[in-house]
């Protein structure tokens, strides 16, 4: 095979970020250790470079102004790395960019991956790319961006259906035109996580690529992330997000899928999905029956869905089972439940008629039987639930062997 020359190799590179529109974004606050270098190494690969100087109050203007080849992006004071990727963003929109890589200014990733990111562009067209650390045999690595990454990593599955092996990554390839419509709330690190999740739920394709990390000693390592009170805005952001996600995104997805002509097998795939054991199914009707009984009024669903996903069942089927405590229902769940609370109360038990003594303040005086009570009936119901569908499927499938 014939060698490429370097400087033919480069070439073609920066040829194709100038056909593709693709620029690439280096967010920096206070890294002029660092920066000079990163953008020297990104200059080999693209001249289409935006860095967006986040308030930086040490030198790094200085070092900004030797380079001539670069859009600069300066403002004070410091808004945080959100703000400064939402601001890249805009600037890169306003050159007509299609799409932007983002890549951190403190040297922790390498310029020799943009070509993998160009590459997988190619490959599957308008995407978000995600580079993937290898977390797992890099030197250095804190213990709290291991962990960090793997909550983050459930969430995000959570929030989207989709599973990613880095979601904390800052090295990422964007497609700018369908950020162009969207309004955003955050603006510091949290930002990068609710970009990934509103596109996912715009429609837009994820697809990850490996890249090399370099995690500095200790003693060298520069970071702006405060453990407490950053940590503390992603857990609120994917607390928004997942209520969202409950409350809307899948209620929208499910109903979008009875939009096309073939609903009605659609609705059939939903629920019983070709390929998943019988006794899933019957465990998500349980636990669905069981979820709509227990005593946490208003926040069933938003538990019992979380649950049902870490234990993956067929969420279609729990919904389905859990809405058992719809409105006509309630009076006989709680009539039911007084009843059988009784034997737990000994001489304290209360005895109450299916008629207007089933009243509000009747029931508040008497919660500890109800919760009892309550307890006992999902357990019976999970059950029920359970064997019904677990019969129901063993009965349809011996059906159709009869008839073939």
């Amino acid at each position: 095979m014939e060698k490429i020359a370097p400087s033919t190799y480069y070439q073609d590179i920066r040829n194709t970020f100038n056909n593709l529109r693709v620029c690439v974004i280096i967010p920096t606050y206070n890294n002029a250790r660092t920066i000079q270098s990163v953008i020297c190494d990104v200059l080999q690969y693209t001249h289409n470079v935006i860095v967006v100087n986040d308030g930086s109050t040490d030198n790094t203007e200085q070092i900004l102004r030797e380079f001539d080849n670069i859009t600069i992006v300066s403002y004070t004071p410091n808004a945080g790395k959100g703000m400064a990727l939402r601001t890249g963003f805009k600037k890169a929109l306003e050159l007509q960019y299609d799409y932007a890589v983002t890549i951190d200014s403190d040297g922790q990733h390498f310029a020799k991956d943009l070509p993998v990111f160009i590459h997988k562009l190619q490959e599957e067209g308008p995407a978000l790319i995600m580079g993937a650390r290898n977390m797992d045999t890099a030197d250095n690595v804190p213990g709290k961006s291991s962990f960090g990454n793997k909550f983050s990593n459930f969430w995000y599955k959570v929030e989207t259906g989709i599973a990613l092996p880095d979601t904390q990554t800052g090295y990422r390839l964007y497609p700018l035109q369908a950020l162009k419509k969207m309004k955003f709330f955050t603006r510091k690190y949290e930002f990068e996580i609710e970009v990934i999740v509103r596109l996912a739920w715009a429609g837009v394709k994820v697809v990850s690529v490996p890249i090399t990390v370099y995690y500095p000693p200790k003693d060298e390592r520069i970071s702006h992330f405060r453990p407490f009170k950053d940590f503390t805005r992603i857990s609120i952001v994917n607390t928004v997000l997942v209520t969202i996600c409950f409350c809307y995104i899948w209620p929208r997805n499910f109903f979008r899928r009875f939009t096309k002509q073939n609903w009605r097998q659609e609705l059939k795939n939903l629920l019983l999905k070709p390929g998943e054991p019988d006794i899933v199914k019957a465990c998500s009707t349980a636990f669905g029956g069981f979820m709509g009984i227990v005593p946490i009024w208003g926040f069933q669903l938003l538990v019992g869905i979380a649950l049902a996903h870490l234990f993956r069942l067929n969420k279609a089927l729990f919904v389905l089972a859990v809405h058992i405590s719809i409105p006509p229902l309630i009076p006989v769940i709680v009539f039911l439940s007084y009843k059988l609370g009784k034997p737990f109360m000994g001489g304290r038990a209360v005895d109450i008629s299916f008629n207007k003594e089933l009243t509000l303040t009747k029931i508040w005086l008497n919660i500890e039987q109800y919760i009892y009570g309550s307890m006992v009936l999902a357990i019976i119901i999970g059950i029920l639930f359970g064997l019904i569908t677990f019969l129901f499927l063993k009965v349809r499938k011996l059906k159709k062997r009869t008839y073939s």
